[in-house]
């Protein structure tokens, strides 16, 4: 409840300080508009269907970035515990991770095409990068004592696998899985400048070539806000079904 309280309070004092200073005349109000003009502005793009944008833009981001964590959660852990996948595997990972996704759009479109296909691959593509190198350290960090224990109890490597490794590189891995989450909801803008006709980012685009700097503020300010919530919803979802997650972030 703190918290909440908290983010109230900032956000009223970031609200207020901006309303006097788009109202001051130090800046042009058609570049720098008060927060009651972008409410307006909000409000008459809802009623214009800004509502399915948010839907669609929502569904690109969650089926990107699950595909992208399955697949570097998966590849992490491996490379993490066989060395031998490790010394193959990870300097190639390596050479495409400090690789800015927006470059790789122009050949994912040539790939694809500009449907739903390759907006998901591109979000999938940058997900997979820091959900990967968490798991890897994660699945690294394991301490030998715990499998040596469970190999002395007759545990197979799969038993190990999903009771010992995953369990003590979760912390990691959680770590990744967050920031994915603002990787996706970044890549889901970028992806829908190209050839989209629908979606946060197709609005915003849109709003830029039309001058409408208000309602650029709106899209961008409700593509923030669901990016807060998916985080405090991964946030949430992992402490329900993992509790003891919430008492090892804390140490």
């Amino acid at each position: 409840m703190r918290n909440w309280a908290r983010l109230a309070v900032s956000l009223s004092v970031f609200l207020v300080v901006w309303e006097l200073l788009g109202r001051s005349g130090i800046f042009p109000k058609p570049l720098f508009p008060p927060p009651t003009r972008v409410a307006v502005a909000m409000f008459a793009m809802m009623r214009n269907g800004l509502g399915l944008d948010i839907l669609v833009s929502l569904e690109r981001a969650a089926v990107g970035w699950a595909i992208g964590s399955l697949v570097g959660i998966f590849v992490g852990l491996i490379t993490g515990r066989n060395a031998v996948l490790d010394g193959y595997l990870s300097p190639i990972i390596q050479i495409f991770r400090p690789l800015p996704p927006v470059a790789i759009i122009p050949i994912i479109i040539v790939w694809f095409g500009i449907g739903d296909v390759s907006k998901l691959f591109s979000i999938a593509f940058a997900v997979f990068f820091p959900v990967w190198i968490n798991a890897h350290l994660g699945a690294q960090k394991i301490p030998p004592s715990f499998i040596w224990g469970a190999k002395s109890l007759k545990a197979d490597r799969m038993t190990i696998m999903k009771s010992v490794i995953f369990p003590g590189a979760l912390p990691f891995i959680a770590a990744g899985l967050r920031t994915g989450v603002a990787v996706a909801f970044v890549m889901v803008y970028v992806s829908e400048l190209a050839g989209a006709s629908i979606g946060l980012g197709y609005e915003i685009n849109a709003s830029y070539l039309a001058y409408r700097v208000d309602q650029m503020f709106a899209a961008l300010i409700v593509l923030g806000a669901l990016g807060y919530l998916a985080d405090l919803g991964v946030e949430k979802g992992l402490y329900a079904v993992f509790p003891w997650l919430r008492y090892a972030s804390q140490k």
